[in-house]
């Protein structure tokens, strides 16, 4: 059975950067127990009302920031949509209660194509995104990621993607220095929730804004920390595995987890 995965998908220059993240990303696909038939992404880059997923024959590449490098707008990832997959995620959330709807338009953000291209560069796996809802918080993602668990038996891969820390308001400070450390706030942070993590504390986790030290620095809104409970819950009942962590800017931390 496929783990689910939390991954810091960093600045969308990441592709383009030799850093130890990008080295880990290149590699973690071989660190997995199958081959995905399909791929679930949970993107803190789309941020909606209501549970929401595309249902596109062919993805699109979103471009969603600017003033970065041409060489960026020119990376493609045309992995299929699939619409089954589309189906069976709004089945199980409508199992739990949940409204879902769909969007037959929207293509991947760069939550999901920038970690995708370097983990499965040929973009021949399905992939559907799922989006989050900031207003929501944490246990409602966490509830969303137990709904989706019978996606790992069935060979999906369930991806959280957003950042372990993101404080863009400090990027100023660091954003010549891509290995510069990173600061006591954003360490004593990290390892709080890895701990927390690591020992299954996940009613603290839940409580990680008023819990863990440093959390409103870290996360200014709390979008990119969303994705992190889904796949908690995707993998909940099984091990959770600290596959990678380091530092971009210093203020980014790129950790991974699986789960499960």
């Amino acid at each position: 059975m496929l783990p689910s995965v939390f991954l810091s998908h960093g600045a969308p220059t990441l592709p383009l950067e030799d850093v130890p993240a990008t080295r880990f990303l290149e590699g973690l696909a071989g660190q997995l127990s199958e081959r995905p038939k399909a791929i679930l992404v949970i993107s803190a880059h789309w941020e909606t009302t209501q549970p929401t997923v595309n249902v596109v024959e062919a993805n699109a590449t979103i471009h969603d920031f600017y003033g970065f490098p041409a060489a960026l707008y020119e990376i493609r990832y045309p992995a299929p949509g699939s619409r089954a997959l589309a189906e069976r995620v709004a089945d199980l959330l409508g199992e739990g209660g949940q409204t879902v709807l769909a969007d037959h338009a929207r293509g991947l953000d760069h939550g999901a194509w920038v970690p995708l291209q370097m983990i499965y560069p040929d973009a021949d796996i399905p992939v559907v995104q799922l989006s989050v809802q900031t207003r929501l918080g944490p246990k409602h993602h966490l509830e969303l990621g137990r709904l989706l668990a019978p996606l790992r038996a069935e060979g999906v891969l369930v991806v959280g993607s957003g950042s372990y820390t993101h404080d863009l308001s400090s990027f100023r400070e660091f954003r010549d220095a891509i290995a510069a450390p990173e600061p006591d706030w954003v360490k004593r942070f990290a390892d709080w929730m890895t701990d927390a993590i690591e020992a299954g504390r996940t009613d603290d986790l839940l409580r990680y804004r008023t819990l863990a030290p440093q959390a409103a620095h870290n996360h200014p809104t709390e979008e990119h920390i969303l994705p992190l409970f889904v796949a908690l819950g995707a993998g909940e009942g099984g091990p959770a595995r600290h596959l990678h962590a380091s530092a971009t800017y210093g203020i980014l931390r790129m950790d991974v987890f699986a789960f499960g």
